[in-house]
């Protein structure tokens, strides 16, 4: 009998997905840094009030950011699916990591969003503090899902079904995004500076471009090769 989840179009519907999640969050990169959007534990007035001047770019990008990562989600549950029909449990494996961390993603948006209320009112000394606590949680919530990309990535690294390549080039780009993870735990009680965020966003870049290079991938296969 065969599988719903057999065959080329599941594939391909996997590969439209990853290759949404990284134009997505690549445009919602490049519009935040240089903006002055990008969340600020340490200065929650100034960011308040930079959303507040911005709100409609911030929801625009915010926007684009949750695209990117409900893509990323849905991927992962179908690669999930076919490797499950496959009988690949590092496969499974690794989808369900992608998977986690797209939830966390999107998790980081709605902390993201509740930023977006608090900025009606940036003057006042409750909503900063408020808003400080929120961005912290958003903060970290964008790391766990980082490092849950990561593990995504180097599971996904050791899966003989993965061209030699393209394990290699997984594997280098699992070390720098675990390098952009681990940034944040360097920085103390005093947390990541902007510049030291932007670093970790360029570090991490080749860990969303190897998942668009497999994206671009899956929109050619044919028959069913677990991911």
């Amino acid at each position: 009998m065969t599988s719903t989840f057999d065959g080329a179009p599941p594939a391909r519907l996997t590969g439209v997905l990853l290759l949404t999640s990284l134009t997505t969050m690549v445009a919602a990169a490049a519009i935040v840094v240089p903006s002055g959007l990008t969340l600020n534990p340490a200065d929650p007035a100034g960011t308040l009030t930079a959303v507040n001047a911005r709100v409609g770019l911030h929801l625009f990008e915010l926007g684009l950011d949750v695209v990117g990562w409900l893509a990323l989600t849905a991927a992962g549950l179908l690669m999930a699916a076919r490797a499950s029909q496959a009988g690949s449990p590092l496969a499974v494996l690794a989808a369900g990591l992608l998977t986690a961390a797209g939830l966390a993603g999107l998790l980081h948006d709605a902390g993201n969003l509740a930023l977006t209320q608090l900025a009606a009112d940036p003057t006042d000394p409750t909503t900063v503090t408020v808003a400080g606590a929120v961005m912290l949680t958003a903060k970290w919530g964008v790391n766990l899902a980082g490092l849950l990309w990561v593990a995504a990535t180097a599971a996904a690294a050791f899966c003989t079904t993965t061209p030699a390549g393209l394990r290699r080039a997984g594997a280098v780009a699992a070390l720098f995004g675990l390098a952009a993870v681990v940034l944040p735990w360097t920085t103390g009680t005093g947390g990541p500076s902007p510049m030291l965020e932007q670093l970790g966003y360029l570090l991490h870049l080749p860990i969303m471009i190897w998942y668009g290079v497999l994206g671009w991938r899956q929109l050619g296969v044919r028959t069913y090769a677990p991911a």
